[in-house]
């Protein structure tokens, strides 16, 4: 069958090829991967190079002292899917009665307080180490290359700077030195150069120096980098207090041990079958899962009723979503959790039953056999200090930030694919570190400072994250990876795209093209936490009559504009023809996809 938006015109076409697949949310980072990918190296060394290039040209939406997670498969016969998990734990002196005792009732939003042990460098480390062919230097050569030479700075970025210019000027020096030069905010496609950053980078190829072999001096580098200049520098810098998205001014508790105690590496995904398609997730510690419960509550309705285009299709998925997103928020986080009950067909059917023909307004987790049900405090977003986005990043004078991220795809000739999700570090996260050229990420504002949550924050503990790309197999070999930017968002915008692809009969472009929606009846993952019971942002090209039919059932609307939701983007291998395909968003006239 075909859902509705499934019309001929895209925004761009859907690529299709032989020889090898990029889609990212900036078009730098897809031409450098690509590049590589032209000279011989695979998904892994070409997507390792796009993800530092984005630390440079994405700045305001990851960065190196942040995370990432990424999954993935090689062409190795009878490969099973991996995740990459680049999600730093808590700091061993990030104790919540530290927090309390400075009177604070939340992580905040911005500020070395909210900083994880930054993760994402040392994962792309091991991902280039186990599975890519080229050397450090030949991967980071076009990070180096856009740091030190400049790059035209992005609309999206130069906005975050004036948001925070205040910040900066006020009590971030250091970030006001690098992000706005001669003292003003910079305009959009002005060149900026972060020579600091490009330094740290050369320093990670010279470690290697004298070290025989590739993997020998990638691992020289990752010693580097949680034991060298990096560390010393950042422990050193978030010792001095400063000032922090409550208006406080804390010091950080992160130390050079803890950059030392952390390293990345690999975990197996957590799975469902949808409709004939297994679709492959991160673990409970990030929300991975969550998307999979809703597929599973969305698996009792015949096809027809999934359609996100009509009101019931909207209605089904907005309300699965807000029973999986009260699982997250109840029992997710770097604990034990019982996913076998989660994802079960009695539980699913059990979820399914709650839907009614009206939107709900309340906060409703399932029950967990044997799991105390430890509820997420409920703020209502009108008396937050900060109201919920519609989904595109948000950054407010005090550097707390919504929707941020990036994301990229990969796939080559062989049949190596990943599809990862950088994140974190971002240039309003807390202030630059002296001589490094970026800052720390604020994760841990995704932890509760409550004892007996699931999601607490807890030292060597993960918080519980949103980055969260996806793996799509069928007859157990991969044909599709994907993901988005979007923080709380990420999982909703991947759903209607699943169903419009799995079910709906559109192209990857048609359904990354197509009208989106996502609910924001939950407690956000960002500072201050706020929810929106009853709440939904729709993007207006769903239509004026499936608008007003899902107002009609109860549910609190945003209309985000025509094209505002979403930076989704994919890539695709046919297993039996090694046909290659790849797709990326056109909303923000950012992301690009490129291949042959």
């Amino acid at each position: 069958m075909t859902f509705t938006h499934a019309e001929t015109f895209t925004t761009r076409p859907t690529l299709q090829g032989h020889f090898g697949m990029t889609a990212s949310t900036h078009w730098l980072a897809t031409a450098s991967s690509q590049a590589v990918l032209e000279r011989g190296g695979n998904a892994f060394d070409a997507a390792v190079a796009g993800a530092f290039v984005l630390h440079v040209v994405e700045p305001h939406l990851n960065g190196p002292g942040g995370d990432m997670v990424g999954i993935f498969a090689t062409a190795d016969a009878g490969s099973t899917p991996q995740v990459l998990m680049g999600q730093g734990p808590a700091p061993s002196g990030a104790l919540i009665e530290h927090y309390r005792a400075l009177g604070l009732e939340s992580v905040p939003g911005a500020g070395a307080l909210a900083a994880a042990i930054p993760a994402a460098v040392d994962a792309w480390l091991v991902l280039l180490r186990d599975h890519g062919t080229f050397s450090l230097a030949e991967v980071l050569d076009y990070a180096i290359g856009y740091a030190q030479d400049g790059h035209p700075i992005l609309p999206g970025a130069v906005r975050a700077i004036r948001a925070v210019a205040e910040l900066f000027q006020e009590h971030w020096p250091t970030s006001a030195a690098l992000w706005m030069p001669e003292g003003k905010v910079p305009e959009p496609g002005q060149i900026i150069r972060n020579p600091e950053y490009a330094q740290v980078l050369r320093e990670l190829i010279a470690a290697g120096d004298g070290v025989e072999g590739r993997i020998a001096q990638i691992e020289a580098a990752r010693t580097e980098w949680k034991t060298g200049r990096v560390a010393r520098s950042a422990a050193e810098f978030v010792k001095t207090p400063h000032r922090h998205s409550d208006g406080g001014d804390y010091a950080g508790v992160i130390t050079a041990e803890d950059f030392a105690s952390h390293s990345a590496g690999y975990e197996h995904p957590t799975s469902i079958e949808f409709r004939g398609q297994r679709i492959a997730k991160s673990g409970p510690w990030g929300q991975g899962p969550a998307l999979l419960q809703a597929l599973k509550i969305l698996e009792g309705y015949p096809d027809e009723q999934l359609d996100p285009g009509t009101e019931t299709g909207a209605h089904l998925i907005l309300e699965a979503q807000k029973l999986a997103l009260a699982d997250r928020d109840t029992y997710y986080g770097d604990v034990p959790v019982n996913l076998e009950h989660l994802l079960s067909e009695d539980y699913a059917a059990q979820r399914r039953a709650q839907i009614g023909e009206r939107a709900s307004a309340e906060f409703r987790p399932g029950d967990l056999p044997g799991t105390e049900k430890v509820l997420p405090a409920l703020v209502d977003v009108s008396e937050a200090a900060t109201g919920a986005g519609a989904g595109e990043p948000t950054v407010s004078k005090a550097g707390e930030t919504k929707g941020d991220t990036c994301h990229i795809d990969v796939v080559d000739r062989w049949g190596n694919i990943v599809s990862a999700t950088p994140s974190g570090g971002w240039l309003q996260s807390s202030p630059v570190i002296e001589g490094l050229g970026f800052c720390l990420g604020t994760r841990l504002q995704m932890t509760w400072l409550d004892e007996r949550s699931a999601s607490r924050l807890q030292p060597g503990k993960r918080p519980r994250t949103t980055l969260t790309p996806t793996l799509v197999l069928k007859d157990g070999a991969p044909w599709m990876a994907l993901g988005t930017p979007g923080g709380d968002q990420q999982d909703q915008w991947q759903l209607p795209m699943l169903l419009r692809m799995l079910i709906g009969g559109h192209t990857a472009q048609q359904a990354i093209d197509a009208p989106t929606l996502h609910t924001t009846s939950m407690p956000g993952s960002f500072w201050p936490r706020a929810w929106e019971p009853g709440g939904a942002v729709v993007e207006d090209r769903l239509g004026a009559e499936v608008i007003e039919g899902l107002r009609r059932r109860g549910h609190k609307l945003t209309l985000a504009g025509d094209w505002a939701l979403g930076r989704l983007s994919c890539v695709t291998r046919d297993p039996q023809t090694g046909q290659l395909g790849a797709a990326a968003n056109a909303r923000g006239a950012q992301g690009y996809a490129a291949g042959r």
